[in-house]
């Protein structure tokens, strides 16, 4: 298959601009006025947990490029320094089109169904002054540090992503005779609740005001004897971008928690200030963080609007937000009288979540660590909730005497401190913990359970597409399947002995496997697909994942484009394929949904001329998956779940409601559904399940009814 045709810089997307269109249709969310009022504020308080994310990660690396002096162009042609000029372009609009959202469309909204947040404390009324200066007596000045900065106190250091506030004070110097300006600064809490409500100057109404603008209001009580000229919040971003020596660090996890105090002091690569800010106090905050123009945002509203989910979860509100859906039984588990290991014996299983419950998934671990006849637990570990009922089966099972190896993945973005306390944790209740590969995330999701049955050693194997994170199952769509097939047990055995030890077995059954084998074989697959349709046969590629991003992929499914296979792909994030060029990608629809659920299942299927090749993992199309993380996709083999998976994909490509189009110029567009049934496929799974769930209660209820119904006496037969 020779790409070299399709490697045109003009045929690439730069994968930042990419993922800057994804978080502008999140937005276009918040501007939906058909959606309820509670979940645009949602959306609009994503937007910038999204942004903070994506400054400190990939602006911060592309800055240090940029200091390296390194210049190459990316596959879209761009070097780092235009990458950053266009990316500053682009989020300034962005910034400036959420709070425009905010100021024009949801706080009028707000106020009109009794929901008041009070954005300046010079609005407030005389209770509410009484309230909010009582309330800063009580809670808060206690737990103030405030800093000022002379020729004896240097500029403070200033926390990553902390909101502050800074001030210019003056007092009279005796010996010249005249007022002098001195900074200050004051760190908002976070220990304190930033959204505060207040009383109400209407009865039945909610009012609100945030944490910073009560100490503004009572900022002069920090620094009595002087006077306060100005006092502004600010808040900035700093590069934490973890950079580890593997192979030069001895004890990765030492190295790693020393990495993780630097994330606090990083360079300072984004400044958020009020746009009304007073320009003596603006010019020593540029001075002192030693920021560029174009790297400072001026904000028309409050800081950081992650707030915003405070507001989301007031009580009294629930009307105008989407009704809570409760994941539904997974109805190969509805007998209680099985247990799980009997369930999968009967037959592999396949979930959907968060439409079908996370419980089966928790269970497997906890029932695995109570059964006597079960040997050994492995388990591969990213993302955990907070107070994981997954770590608490597996430091059960350890506990009991099973052997349990775990392997926490330690360079787990954002996570990496976390996953450090649960290590620690899982390594005194006596499991085996690996901490990951060197060089190589491991990003696989992955369980295996050995267990002792009487025809000899079975293995119960657990593979997904997302993690074993019993919250975000709940607000993330993905899939799994349960199986106890052999030959996924093999191959389980010999990921874990790789993950362990090292070693490669000399061959695979199922399981496909990055970074060693995993890019070559979706680039046979894709090939072939070119073969079939060059010789008119059926050829049809259907892809859904987060991003795409892989040039030698993209370049393959040029290629396969133009021998004509049809090619639908459906990536929530980062696109950096172009459709619609003339001869290249004609045959190529992209589509992304944004709804209630975050999107974040990987599924792959080919149509192999009548042969149906579906494929299920972890992996996105992006070179850090298929080429330096430990990933796994695996078949799906059993008939039944394939044609669960292929209405999975149908009914999202049919989806008229959340999905937006790629288009040709680059821009995404909502499907016209005037005259359509709409079809929103987010709340269709979960009409669907819920209904199956239904129905299998209503069949139990019916067969286990002990009501005895008398027969009707024959009617005569007549002649």
């Amino acid at each position: 298959m020779d790409l070299k045709n399709f490697e045109k810089p003009e045929y690439f997307v730069n994968r930042e601009l990419s993922w800057l269109k994804f978080d502008d249709r999140v937005l276009s969310e918040a501007r939906d006025k058909s959606l309820p009022l509670f979940e645009r504020l949602k959306f609009t308080s994503i937007v910038s947990s999204n942004l903070d994310e994506f400054y400190m990660v990939r602006v911060a690396s592309l800055k240090d490029q940029v200091h390296a002096g390194y210049v190459k162009t990316d596959i879209a042609g761009m070097s780092p320094k235009e990458q950053l000029k266009e990316i500053s372009a682009q989020t300034h609009e962005l910034v400036r089109s959420q709070y425009s959202t905010l100021n024009r469309s949801l706080l009028p909204a707000l106020e009109k169904v009794g929901l008041h947040l009070v954005m300046e404390h010079e609005k407030l009324n005389e209770e509410q002054q009484a309230y909010v200066d009582r309330y800063f007596e009580d809670n808060v000045y206690p737990v103030l540090t405030p800093m000022a900065m002379d020729s004896s106190r240097p500029f403070p250091l200033i926390r990553n992503k902390t909101l502050n506030i800074g001030a210019l004070i003056s007092k009279k110097d005796k010996k010249k005779g005249k007022e002098v300006l001195v900074f200050a600064t004051v760190q908002v809490p976070s220990v304190l609740p930033r959204v505060i409500v207040i009383p109400s100057a209407k009865k039945g109404d909610t009012t609100v005001i945030l944490l910073e603008e009560i100490i503004e209001r009572n900022i002069d009580k920090l620094f009595l004897g002087y006077d306060v000229v100005c006092a502004h919040p600010y808040r900035i971003m700093r590069n934490a971008d973890l950079s580890i020596d593997e192979d030069g660090a001895e004890d990765l996890l030492v190295e790693i928690q020393k990495q993780l105090k630097k994330r606090q002091w990083g360079e300072v690569i984004r400044l958020e200030v009020e746009d009304k800010i007073d320009s003596r106090l603006l010019g020593i905050l540029k001075k002192e963080f030693d920021i560029k123009e174009e790297d400072i945002f001026y904000i028309n509203g409050p800081l950081d609007l992650t707030m915003l989910m405070k507001v989301y979860g007031q009580d009294g509100f629930d009307q105008y937000k989407e009704p809570k859906y409760t994941p539904a039984v997974v109805p190969a588990f509805a007998d209680a009288g099985k247990d799980i290991f009997q369930v999968i014996r009967e037959g592999d299983v396949f979930l959907h979540h968060p439409y079908m419950s996370f419980d089966p998934v928790v269970n497997f671990v906890r029932q695995a660590a109570k059964d006597p006849d079960v040997l050994a637990i492995k388990q591969t570990l990213y993302r955990v909730s907070g107070n994981s009922p997954i770590i608490a089966a597996l430091a059960q099972a350890a506990e009991n005497g099973k052997q349990v190896s775990v392997l926490v993945e330690l360079k787990a973005r954002f996570d990496e401190e976390h996953n450090i306390v649960w290590a620690k944790m899982l390594e005194k209740a006596g499991c085996h913990v690996i901490y990951g590969l060197v060089g190589l995330k491991t990003h696989s999701k992955i369980t295996l359970v050995v267990r002792r049955e009487d025809t000899g050693i079975r293995r119960y194997v657990h593979l997904a597409t997302g993690n074993y994170n019993d919250s975000t199952a709940k607000l993330y769509t993905d899939c799994g399947i349960f199986t106890c097939d052999e030959r996924f047990g093999e191959d389980a055995t010999a990921v874990f002995n790789m993950l362990s030890g090292y070693s490669e077995p000399k061959s695979w059954n199922r399981l496909i496997v990055a970074p060693i084998w995993m890019k070559d074989r979706f680039l046979k697959m894709i090939e072939r697909e070119a073969e079939h349709a060059k010789k008119g046969m059926p050829a049809l590629i259907v892809a859904k994942m987060n991003s795409l991003c892989d040039p030698k992929i993209i370049e393959a499914l040029y290629h396969a484009s133009s021998c004509g296979v049809q090619i639908y792909l459906l990536i929530r994030g980062i696109c950096c394929l172009r459709v619609g060029i003339p001869g290249v990608s004609e045959n190529i629809h992209v589509r992304s949904i944004v709804g209630n659920f975050l999107e974040h299942s990987r599924i792959f299927y080919f149509k192999n001329g009548e042969s149906d090749e579906i494929y299920m993992g972890s992996a996105d199309w992006m070179p850090r998956n298929l080429d330096r993380r430990v990933e796994i996709v695996f078949p799906v083999e059993d008939e039944r779940i394939k044609d669960e998976i292929k209405h999975v994909l149908d009914l999202e490509f049919r989806d008229n409601v959340k999905a937006h189009i790629l288009q040709p110029d680059g821009t995404y567009e909502k499907t016209d559904r005037r005259g359509k049934v709409q079809i929103n496929s987010q709340m269709e799974f979960c009409r669907e399940a819920t209904e199956k769930a239904r129905a299998l209660k209503k069949k139990e209820k019916h067969e286990n009814s002990r009501v005895f119904i008398p027969a009707e006496p024959a009617e005569d037969i007549e002649e």
